[in-house]
């Protein structure tokens, strides 16, 4: 455990012991259970039905014996009946974009928005930030939890805030450069497109005076942590949230050891379960991320089922626990011919390939009663005169290490630079063709 002094601590919970914060979390999960119970009537109903009374909640192993909550629940109750609070007490809504169905709303009272903003500085802070650092945003404004959820915590923190949002890239770019920011917070994949409008104007990405940033909002693998920390000359740090818990801000990796964000504790409780049975399995199996909410006013969730596929971990920079890197979502893993994929899985051979850039998407379809996949990829800037030959060698040796550490047989295809659509968010990596049913 690194000492509080050296870590100069946002705040003396990061270093609680586990039983002071144990009895934290007992407290505000029995007043969370509680204000969800009297005051949002699907909880209620839910409840009920499960035959389980906030009274029921004795320790915090009581957890286990209420009911779920996902994604459905939040898109059967649009737009506002799972707020907890009279509508005239919510300050700000923000909601995901509906491309998969219902868009789910989520809600904020200013003491949620303050929370939201303090666990944001300590994010920041814990990733070697400081008052005065200016810090740009490339996460997207608006309805999106992103830019704002950076926007909050950068400026509680005391630093100097460049409101980007995403797109204009050779503007961001140009303001990179003018301007000389700290850090930077901006989704992964749209952080190596910003790295190859730097090297289009020719301007190298490790000149810039960016030490560290914070990366999420999409899941991206340790071999793309190494391509973007050599490629800027940073620190590259992950952040996880998700809107229906809080937004970004949920779990942060610490500077010191960069071994896996830390969730905080005080204001959410993780559990992981079994993602088909629903058992909760023990610290250190592999299963789906569940959270309660500790402390929000407006949305408070019980058991929210995130679909994340990661381990818990113990602590070590901080006296919070870790989770591990998301390996996945279980609604977004492939069945191919019976084996199950996750895209992750196939970046992670991609950047192995010296000579191919992180830009690639994958393309399933049904041929005839069977799965195809091809997968689609460029060569990096450096290689784009590469012989037809050596393209041959490099897409036969991507599509050999996919069949023998993933276990299925992809067509791989080289594509000119730029091909492959850039996100100025989320990246899209995957096509799924298959009739649907």
């Amino acid at each position: 455990m690194v000492a509080a002094s050296r870590i100069n601590a946002h705040e003396a919970i990061e270093t609680a012991s586990r039983d002071e914060l144990a009895a934290l979390q007992a407290e505000r999960l029995r007043w969370s259970l509680r204000h969800a119970y009297d005051n949002v009537e699907h909880y209620r109903n839910k409840f009920d039905a499960h035959g389980v009374h906030p009274d029921d909640l004795k320790t915090l192993d009581d957890l286990h014996k209420f009911p779920f909550t996902t994604k459905d629940d939040l898109r059967a109750n649009y737009p506002f009946k799972m707020f907890a609070v009279p509508r005239e007490q919510v300050v700000r809504v923000h909601a995901s974009s509906g491309t998969t169905g219902q868009p789910t709303v989520v809600g904020y009272t200013q003491k949620d928005i303050d929370m939201w903003a303090g666990l944001m500085a300590r994010s920041i802070h814990a990733a070697g930030g400081r008052r005065g650092d200016m810090v740009h945003i490339g996460y997207g404004y608006g309805l999106f939890t992103g830019g704002l959820g950076a926007h909050y915590g950068a400026e509680r923190l005391g630093c100097t805030v460049i409101p980007m949002s995403g797109g204009q890239t050779e503007k961001q770019v140009q303001l990179i450069v003018d301007f000389q920011p700290d850090l930077i917070m901006v989704t992964p994949s749209y952080l190596l497109n910003l790295a190859d409008e730097f090297k289009r104007q020719g301007v190298d990405p490790a000149t810039t005076r960016l030490r560290a940033g914070l990366f999420g909002a999409e899941p991206w693998t340790q071999q793309m942590r190494l391509e973007i920390e050599s490629t800027f000359g940073l620190d590259a740090l992950d952040i996880y949230g998700l809107s229906e818990v809080i937004g970004p801000g949920v779990a942060s990796e610490c500077i010191e050891s960069k071994d896996g964000p830390v969730l905080w504790e005080d204001h959410f409780y993780p559990e992981i379960i079994d993602p088909v049975t629903g058992e909760v399995l023990p610290d250190g199996s592999q299963g789906e991320l569940v959270f309660t909410s500790l402390s929000k006013e407006a949305l408070p969730v019980i058991r929210y089922r995130t679909r994340d596929l990661t381990r818990l971990l113990p602590p070590t920079s901080r006296s919070m626990r870790r989770m591990d890197k998301i390996t996945g979502r279980s609604d977004d893993m492939l069945i191919i011919r019976g084996v199950n994929v996750f895209p992750s899985q196939i970046e992670e051979l991609v950047l192995k390939q010296p000579k191919l850039s992180p830009h690639y998407l994958i393309e399933v379809w049904r041929d005839g009663h069977l799965d195809s996949v091809a997968v689609d990829v460029e060569l990096k800037q450096e290689f784009r005169y590469l012989p037809a030959v050596d393209r041959e060698y490099v897409a036969h040796t991507l599509q050999r290490h996919i069949k023998a550490l993933v276990g299925i047989t992809t067509e791989v295809r080289i594509v000119d630079i730029g091909g492959i659509e850039r996100s100025l968010g989320k990246a899209r990596r995957v096509i799924d063709n298959r009739p649907k049913g």
